[in-house]
């Protein structure tokens, strides 16, 4: 009983942070109580897995802070990224079909990656008992199709040096801040990061990135690029 309390100010806690959050906004505050008694809250150290592939697919994820990739390791060991997830994004959905185990890993690019960690069940009852919250699921699953798809087309019919510019701008777009005229984008990326998205080689993205700040469309640092006319990139 001495644990009542904490329990029920932990409960009001997660109601808050889940109200943070876009895909929650017009649940009850019952609804939200229900679901936060099936979520927890981590923290995930730098490089650590969040899942790997062929982990039982039990609970889905919605990113509170840092920034994380999404991808798969070939047989020989080689990396392939298929989204990187910034603060707000909801990922390990597979659970809520028939797959039981995971496809593809999740692991945290930041030292500050903190996450909500949300059980199948309790997800999967919420969306059962409220249409308008299923179908916020489902438009933002098209969403991420749609993104998927994008990804796809620009692999098959962009050269490398274009999906790496399609790369910052989109970036830049989402993630940058203005300064001035110039616009600047901090990450959290290695450029073998980048190459692993873009489908290229890290000598591909360093020569990219040098000929881009060469010809003064960019400045660059370890953790930064600054875009100097984001329209004119190319």
């Amino acid at each position: 009983m001495t644990n009542t309390p904490n329990a029920f100010f932990e409960i009001i806690d997660k109601v808050s942070m889940l109200r943070q959050f876009n895909l929650f906004t017009d649940l009850t505050e019952e609804e939200l109580q229900d679901l936060a008694r099936s979520t927890s809250i981590k923290a995930v150290g730098k490089h650590r897995y969040i899942y790997r592939s062929g982990d039982e697919s039990e609970y889905l994820y919605v990113l509170i802070n840092g920034t994380i990739k999404i991808g798969n390791t070939s047989n020989d060991g080689k990396e392939v990224i298929k989204t990187i997830l910034h603060p707000t994004a909801l990922f390990g959905e597979s659970g809520l079909g028939s797959l039981k185990e995971r496809k593809s890993f999740a692991k945290a690019i930041d030292s500050d990656v903190r996450l909500m960690q949300i059980h199948v069940d309790g997800f999967k009852e919420l969306m059962k008992s409220n249409f308008d919250f299923n179908l916020k699921v489902v438009e933002n699953l098209g969403k991420k199709i749609h993104k998927i798809e994008s990804r796809l087309e620009s692999l098959v019919f962009n050269d490398a040096r274009t999906r790496i510019v399609e790369f910052i701008k989109e970036n830049a777009n989402n993630f940058g801040r203005k300064v001035g005229y110039e616009m600047l984008l901090k990450h959290s990326l290695t450029q073998q990061d980048i190459a692993n998205f873009t489908g290229t080689s890290r000598q591909t993205v360093t020569s990219v990135l040098n000929d881009l700040r060469n010809s003064n469309q960019i400045y660059f640092k370890r953790k930064s690029i600054l875009i100097r006319d984001l329209k004119s990139l190319a």
